[in-house]
């Protein structure tokens, strides 16, 4: 798995447009927290269970890359830890090239336990929309 900065990974993405970019939030987060424009949802777990279903986002993942288990997988989460889990389970799965975003959507928390003050995909400034 590759382990690149917000600012990396949108130029990997534009250097890569047939890659699948993931947004592996749970829904809520990614409609009010906001999200990448183009990024596709698919949740490595959801409320109120909060236990991921490997094989269920396995399979989702391979619906939404066509089967193409050589397709770039781009992961998101909100700061970087959930898509390490996902991740190795799409490496396990036969997935190629994995991309995790470090530090996710919001970022790591700061001294006051606050996401968005430190790095990150907003805290860096690259595009984002909000529902």
């Amino acid at each position: 798995m590759k382990h690149l900065s917000p600012k990396e990974t949108q130029a990997y993405l534009q250097q890569r447009p047939e890659a699948l970019f993931l947004d592996i939030r749970m829904e809520l987060e990614y409609l009010y927290v906001g999200h990448p424009p183009g990024v596709v949802h698919v949740a490595w777990y959801e409320y109120p269970e909060m236990q991921a279903d490997e094989a269920g986002f396995v399979a989702q993942v391979r619906r939404e890359a066509e089967d193409q288990l050589n397709r770039p997988v781009v992961l998101i989460c909100r700061s970087g830890q959930r898509t390490v889990k996902a991740g190795e389970a799409l490496e396990a799965a036969g997935f190629t090239e994995v991309v995790n975003v470090l530090h996710g959507f919001e970022g790591d928390l700061d001294a006051n336990f606050q996401r968005g003050r430190l790095n990150g995909w907003r805290f860096d400034g690259l595009p984002w929309e909000q529902m």
